[in-house]
């Protein structure tokens, strides 16, 4: 939830961001795709920290430090000095995702671990509507600065995630148990070097995919025609970026439960080749009722795909290299969805927002492309807990 509330927050006040430190999208682009690879950076090297300290005790560094810094963007008085609080800011964003996963993977028994991971990926949708709200109800008082100041709230959480999550009981274990391998070189060679490459290239895609929509819908939606927009009232764009995180919501749920009965590869694919067609679809409508009909539509099957992705991993590998896999497969294919902002934004610039959103719709067909290099999984329902040791063999 926090995450995401720091994400659409930026996305929200870019156009305000832009005006004031005179930047124009090419520029404003380039700092969301440093952020992707600070993040990137981050997440690797919080996964191997997590293996080895714990996954509390890095959850809580990583939302202290993206939360400080996410207030910080708001001091920022010129273009370097953002894209430097925007570069710390990603370190602990990028490191939060693969702690997180891990330790709700190894809470859960595996029977359960679909539904827990899908309701802690629905959280992602509440902090996208939480801050188009702070957006909406802020940022005409307190301006873009103070908006960002508000992120600094998330670093009270450290307190309460030191005092009352214990680390889980599989990572003391596989403490105890720790092979002489190193984790990262371990998913790099033979036997899991192939899923991990497979893994991460369609992560890569992924997120590209992502990056380059969800970071322009706001400009897209309210920038005017002469700038490529659609020109909507700050009203009307926020009442469709809260039906569409409604529609993400449901998306991120709606996985945990469709890949349980039906099976995690099969939704996935149908979940990404949708998305790839309502997003078509989506920069050709300019009716703001259709909008805010399409818009739910578009981001259930554009972003619930993500509640599989943790799952996938957690049963690719085993809990003493989970958290590392997570943070490589990850945030490797986060560094290389990187360019998606800048390059979107670069499109935008020269051919309009249908063509960067035709670009993100690509990236969605790849990624289910890349789907097929996995061999078929067991039914969820009857899936087994990975086996201990260096590594656990991939369901499937």
């Amino acid at each position: 939830m926090l995450d995401a509330f720091d994400i659409l927050l930026y996305a929200l006040v870019l156009p305000a961001v832009m005006t004031s430190l005179h930047l124009n999208k090419s520029l404003a682009g380039a700092l969301g795709s440093v952020t992707l690879v600070a993040a990137a950076v981050g997440g690797i090297l919080f996964g191997i920290a997590a293996d080895r300290w714990g996954r509390v005790r890095m959850l809580t560094l990583c939302v202290l430090v993206y939360a400080v810094f996410t207030a910080a963007c708001g001091l920022a008085w010129n273009f370097p000095s953002l894209l430097c609080f925007r570069v710390l800011l990603g370190f602990g964003m990028g490191g939060e995702w693969a702690t997180g996963a891990s330790l709700v993977s190894e809470t859960w028994p595996a029977a359960s671990r679909a539904k827990a991971l899908a309701l802690m990926q629905s959280s992602f949708a509440v902090g996208f509507g939480l801050a188009a709200l702070v957006s909406y109800g802020l940022q005409p008082l307190i301006t873009w600065r103070g908006v960002f100041a508000v992120g600094l709230l998330p670093a009270l959480l450290t307190v309460w995630l030191r005092r009352r999550v214990p680390e889980p009981e599989a990572w003391r274990t596989a403490v105890r148990e720790r092979v002489a391998a190193h984790p990262f070189a371990t998913i790099l060679r033979p036997p899991l070097l192939p899923q991990t490459v497979v893994l991460t290239l369609m992560n890569a895609c992924c997120l590209f995919a992502w990056w380059g929509f969800n970071l322009w819908v706001p400009a897209y939606l309210s920038l005017a025609p002469a700038h490529g927009g659609i020109g909507f009232t700050a009203r009307t764009m926020t009442g469709i970026l809260v039906a569409m995180q409604v529609g993400m919501w449901c998306g991120y749920i709606g996985f945990g439960y469709l890949a349980t009965a039906f099976g995690r590869k099969r939704v996935y694919v149908a979940f990404l080749l949708t998305a790839a067609a309502l997003l078509m679809l989506f920069a050709r409508v300019h009716s703001p009722w259709l909008l805010l009909a399409l818009g739910p539509c578009v981001a259930f099957a554009a972003t619930g795909y993500f509640s599989g992705f943790a799952d996938v991993t957690a049963n690719a590998y085993s809990t003493a290299i989970r958290s590392t896999a997570q943070g490589f497969t990850y945030n490797f294919g986060r560094l290389a969805s990187a360019a998606a902002p800048f390059l979107a934004g670069g499109l935008a610039d020269r051919h309009g927002f249908r063509a960067a959103f035709s670009l993100d719709a690509a990236a969605f067909l790849a990624a289910a492309f890349f789907w097929f290099f996995l061999r078929e999984e067991h039914h969820p329902r009857k899936a087994q807990p990975p086996r201990g040791g260096a590594a656990s063999a991939f369901v499937g």
